[in-house]
C-alpha cells in the first residue's frame, strides 16, 4: 500500500491513476448528445446574465477541468477560457481532447484553494464535480469570490457525493441504487475504479459529511455572493446511466453572483 505524507498527494495520486478512465468519459460525452445538451444549459445560463454580451467579451474560468469537457464546449461556443486543474495528467488528457481547441483554451496547474489570478479576472466560473473533493472548500469558495468580476457569475455544479460513509439514510439509498444499478441495462460508473482509494479520501473532505447544497449557499452568502440552488438540475443534464447509478445522489447547480460594492 503506497504511505502519502499528506492529503493533497493521495489525492493527486489517485486523479493521476483515473486520467485514462475519466478522460474516455469525457471523450463519450463530447461524441454524444451531451455535449449539446451541457452547452445549451451553461449558455442559457451566461446569456440569461449577461444579456447585452457576446460570448467573445466573456472570459469564463473553468475551475478543476479534468480531461477538459467545460472548457472545450466553452471554447467552442466562442467564449473566452482559462482552465486549471491540480493533476498535471488531467490537464494534458485536456489539451489532447481540445485537439484544434486547445490553442484556444488557456490551460494551467493551479489549486482551486488558491489560484494565481489577480482579483476580478473573470465575468464567470464554472466547476463540476469537484468542490466535494476539496480538503479546504470554503476556502475555495473565497478564491473563486475574490477572482470574479463585480456582478460575476459563479456556476457550481456537484453533489452530495459519499455522504453514505456519514449517514445512514444515504447509505441505504446507496446500496438501493447498487441494487437497482445490478438488474439494470446499463454500465456501473464505478467499473475500473479503486472505490475504497476514493472512500478513503472522502473520508478526509469535509463536504462529504455535509448537507448540501445548504452548506453552499450560507458559505457564499458569508462572501457576499447573492446564491440561490437548483435541486433538481439533474433533470436536464443527466444521461439515462447517471440516473440509475447515482439516483440517491442527484446533481444540484450552486449558482451565485457577486454583488456591487
Amino acid at each position: 500500500m503506497k504511505q502519502f505524507q499528506n492529503f493533497e498527494e493521495e489525492n493527486i495520486d489517485y486523479w493521476t491513476g483515473r486520467t485514462d478512465g475519466y478522460s474516455n468519459v469525457n471523450q463519450e460525452e463530447l461524441a454524444s448528445d451531451q455535449k449539446m445538451v451541457w452547452s445549451r444549459v451553461l449558455a442559457k445560463k451566461i446569456t440569461a446574465h449577461f444579456p447585452k454580451k457576446t460570448p467573445e467579451e466573456i472570459r469564463v474560468l473553468d475551475i478543476g477541468t479534468g480531461p477538459g469537457f467545460f472548457a472545450i464546449i466553452l471554447a467552442k461556443m466562442g467564449y473566452q477560457v482559462n482552465a486549471v486543474d491540480y493533476t498535471a495528467s488531467m490537464l494534458e488528457a485536456a489539451v489532447q481532447n481540445a485537439g484544434e481547441m486547445a490553442e484556444k483554451i488557456q490551460f494551467q496547474q493551479m489549486n482551486a484553494e488558491k489560484l494565481d489570478f489577480a482579483e476580478g479576472s473573470f465575468d464567470v466560473i464554472v466547476s463540476r464535480n469537484l468542490t466535494w473533493n476539496l480538503h479546504h472548500p470554503e476556502k475555495a469558495y473565497g478564491e473563486w469570490v475574490r477572482v470574479l468580476k463585480k456582478n460575476g457569475l459563479l456556476l457550481n455544479f456537484d453533489a452530495n457525493w459519499y455522504r453514505y460513509l456519514w449517514d445512514e439514510t444515504a447509505q441505504q439509498g446507496h446500496e438501493k441504487d447498487r441494487k437497482n444499478l445490478s438488474t439494470s441495462d446499463v454500465r456501473d460508473e464505478t467499473e475500473g475504479t479503486d472505490v475504497a482509494a476514493m472512500e478513503a479520501i472522502a473520508r478526509q473532505t469535509p463536504l462529504s459529511g455535509k448537507q448540501r447544497p445548504e452548506w453552499d449557499l450560507t458559505v457564499l452568502r458569508t462572501f457576499g455572493m447573492e446564491a440561490k440552488a437548483d435541486p433538481e438540475i439533474w433533470k436536464e443534464v443527466w444521461t439515462k446511466e447517471e440516473r440509475i447509478n447515482n439516483a440517491s445522489t442527484p446533481m444540484f447547480l450552486v449558482e451565485g453572483v457577486k454583488k456591487d460594492a
